[in-house]
């Protein structure tokens, strides 16, 4: 079995089709970060059309409310943003795992926002503003319209992770909890560019319009690189997973080739909190591949973390 150690300062697809449900006018405004429509897919889950300025497009955010969500109007809750990956859209986790039955009972909001279809979530150069769409525009509305606290943890597989963990890197304090599970964390590493930019080239888009050449504009790379806004970190719970792929792997070369090559990512990663004294917990395993079906084990291992900082019971 994999080994999962908590150390200090080193603790270490195809798009579905969408649910038909029933369209709830909010309103007719056109006010940034508020809901144009909701489409009801259950009891609990709702996709919600927002009027993005930072996009300049209607975005959707896919919501799991809490349990008691109607009959407690007084009540606020703390959110946990759960990010998808590359090629994926927002729909994945509802898709891919069972968290709409996992928050069953628990007093929290789950908000699955938008990243585009490379789930990329930055300031693009020549581009959206993923960015401030995620962590501005989306709390806003919840805020708004779903009485969400100030409290928030935020977690991704793939380009999710990469976001999870630059958007608490780059705005340190906007959320009690980061987890990556795959994800990109040194963007500057050697070969990493290479691969951010083939994600971007394969939706038919010029790579040079995420933050322009690695080389030219190194130091957008780097402002946008959560290796090296890393001391942002402190203070935050983090979690950081990543299977060593191709070495020891199940024999899906595709995705065991894609973890192997963000191994060195993630670890240039952990090795620099380590440096500035940051704890992280880290779950770094033999073989693996960049799937769903290490995702949801990561996600579980990490979520005793995710409730403490979001105040929940495990």
């Amino acid at each position: 079995m994999p080994d999962r150690t908590t150390e200090v300062p080193r603790r270490a697809v195809t798009k579905a089709a969408a649910a038909a449900g029933l369209a709830v006018l909010f309103g007719a405004g056109t006010a940034t970060g508020r809901a144009r429509a909701a489409t009801r897919l259950g009891p609990r889950t709702l996709d919600v059309s927002v009027n993005s300025a930072a996009l300049g497009r209607s975005a959707a955010v896919r919501l799991i409310l809490p349990s008691g969500f109607d009959t407690q109007p007084g009540r606020t809750y703390p959110v946990l943003y759960l990010l998808h990956g590359a090629h994926d859209d927002y729909t994945s986790w509802t898709r891919e795992t069972d968290i709409e039955a996992f928050t069953e009972g628990r007093d929290l909001i789950v908000a699955m926002p938008d990243a585009g279809p490379t789930g990329i979530p930055t300031a693009w150069r020549d581009g959206p503003d993923y960015e401030t769409f995620q962590l501005e525009e989306v709390p806003a509305l919840l805020r708004n319209d779903y009485r969400a606290s100030g409290v928030r943890a935020v977690a991704g597989v793939s380009t999710g992770g990469y976001g999870a963990m630059a958007h608490a890197a780059r705005h340190p304090g906007a959320f009690t909890a980061a987890a990556s599970y795959s994800g990109i964390l040194d963007t500057t590493a050697p070969g990493v560019p290479n691969i951010m930019d083939a994600i971007v080239a394969r939706e038919n888009l010029v790579p040079a319009s995420l933050w322009g050449n690695p080389i030219l504009n190194l130091l957008t790379w780097r402002d946008f690189n959560p290796r090296a806004r890393a001391a942002g970190l402190r203070g935050t719970a983090l979690y950081v997973s990543n299977g060593s792929g191709l070495a020891g792997g199940s024999g899906d070369p595709l995705p065991e080739a894609l973890e192997s090559a963000l191994w060195p990512s993630a670890h240039s990663f952990t090795d620099t909190l380590a440096l500035l004294g940051v704890p992280v917990t880290t779950h770094f395993y033999a073989g693996g591949g960049h799937s769903w079906a290490y995702w949801k084990g990561e996600f579980a291992a990490s979520w005793p973390m995710l409730a403490r900082a979001l105040g929940l019971p495990e």
